[in-house]
């Protein structure tokens, strides 16, 4: 009750920041001041004292970060984790290492200054993103605070990108009401079927020794189902509650209608349509994936998925059924891969065999992904392994027997810096003749399109 009451104040707190507080009225440090103080209050009102600690690891990880650069600091408020890490990354990208020596998320991320500890606490502690996020990049915080995602470039005689500043401000107000719209809608079917189709019916001795397989199956995919409007509804108020504020703008699609999904954390039809292991992973909880990526993931030697699973693992807390579930999504998503690259350019032609494909494969990722969810969901150890002792632990041996017998393409990283650079400034180039109308400051959504450019190009070589 707390925290719906809290973010419901945040909310009208975000529309009256943003009417009366707006960065054309008022300063920066302003805004900071006022951002950071509703944060600290909406934790003290949410968590009591302990809110203390929101204000003591982030001052402690701060001075931390001034004395050696580059610290990964953990803790046990999660958001607050993201932010710490993400920017001691940014922090050591742009600061401690060489251009060369980046890729170009990492460049693009990067801070060149040390923040002041003003503009630290209001990132970590704004009142939008205190209680359920999502993570943003620092540069996009600040750019926002500052007034400038807005701003557009559009490339000159010389070839420089000129800034301009947009003709009019887009108003969030109708992507805030649909996000809200669809918070109702996930809450309603969160305490109306939720409680019907409870997950932990899957270990119910009746049903495991009275059900069929079939009904089995259905039945673990519809409990999981029903217990997905939660986080629906969590991560939809708290994207509308950074919008409501004028954050979240990604510029305009093909048909000038803006865009509010800067930072927004999940992608429903997508999430519930998925043909595969990685589509499902690439539209939930979108945030923490690429916080995963970026300081796990691209940063690691050797191994990158299964420690970056680990990592999640450990991110999340201390319950054991956390770590079966990304011990086994390693698993899962590696077996997936190798069915990935050893069949689907079978089915690609004609257009029913590529149906019949994407019909089969939505099936088998439903089932894989409930499958590995369950002891997430129900956290202790002896319900986790009851559950796939009913299962015979079948989709594990199918994994392991799919990644012993079938041919397993080693991820290509990126490690030619030079190549990266060239990839980069093509980018830069190709953009600047279309960038009127583009939001040039919504980095994380700039990363995600070179990131999907480089992939693109690299197939164009291997061919």
């Amino acid at each position: 009750v707390n925290f719906v009451v809290c973010q419901l104040f945040a909310l009208l707190a975000a529309i009256w920041f943003r009417t009366y507080l707006h960065s054309s009225k008022t300063s920066s440090f302003i805004r900071h001041v006022v951002a950071t103080l509703l944060g600290l209050y909406l934790a003290l009102f949410c968590f009591g004292w302990y809110a203390l600690h929101f204000l003591v690891q982030s001052g402690i990880s701060y001075c931390i970060m001034i004395i050696i650069g580059v610290e990964n600091m953990h803790n046990p408020m999660m958001i607050i984790t993201q932010k710490i890490t993400s920017l001691a990354c940014e922090i050591h990208d742009g600061m401690f290492r060489k251009d060369e020596e980046l890729t170009s998320s990492q460049r693009d991320l990067a801070v060149r200054r040390m923040p002041s500890l003003l503009e630290y606490l209001s990132y970590n502690c704004n009142f939008m993103g205190i209680l359920a996020g999502p993570l943003c990049s620092y540069k996009d915080y600040i750019t926002f605070i500052e007034g400038r995602s807005y701003h557009i470039t559009q490339s000159g005689e010389n070839g420089k990108e000129e800034t301009q500043y947009e003709r009019t401000e887009p108003s969030p107000n109708t992507a805030v009401v649909q996000k809200l719209l669809v918070c109702g809608l996930s809450l309603l079917f969160h305490l109306t079927i939720c409680t019907t189709l409870p997950v932990e019916y899957n270990i119910d001795e009746h049903f495991q020794a009275a059900a069929s397989w079939p009904t089995k199956i259905i039945y673990l995919y519809i409990s999981l189902l029903a217990a997905r409007p939660k986080y629906y509804f969590a991560w939809t108020l708290a994207d509308a509650i950074n919008n409501a504020a004028g954050f979240g703008f990604r510029g305009y699609d093909e048909n000038g209608a803006a865009r509010w999904d800067l930072i927004s954390n999940l992608r429903i039809q997508q999430i519930e349509m998925s043909t595969s292991f990685k589509m499902f992973l690439d539209n939930w909880n979108i945030q923490t994936a690429l916080w995963l990526k970026r300081v796990c993931y691209e940063r690691t030697s050797f191994s990158p998925t299964i420690q970056t699973f680990i990592l999640s693992a450990i991110w999340h807390g201390v319950y054991p059924g956390y770590y079966l579930t990304f011990l086994t999504g390693v698993l899962m998503t590696l077996a997936a891969r190798a069915m990935r690259n050893n069949f689907r350019h079978y089915f690609i032609e004609p257009s029913q065999l590529k149906l019949f494909y994407d019909v089969i494969t939505w099936i088998v990722t439903q089932v894989a992904i409930s499958y590995t969810v369950v002891p997430f969901v129900l956290l202790s150890i002896k319900p986790s392994f009851t559950f796939y002792s009913s299962w015979c632990y079948c989709l594990h041996i199918l994994g392991i027997l799919v990644l012993l017998l079938l041919p397993v393409k080693k991820t290509q990283r990126r490690k030619n810096t030079h190549e990266n650079i060239q990839l980069s400034q093509s980018k830069k180039f190709d953009e600047g003749e279309n960038s009127l109308g583009r939001n040039s400051f919504s980095t994380t959504n700039n990363v995600c399109n070179q990131n999907q450019e480089i992939a693109s190009r690299h197939s164009l070589l291997k061919q």
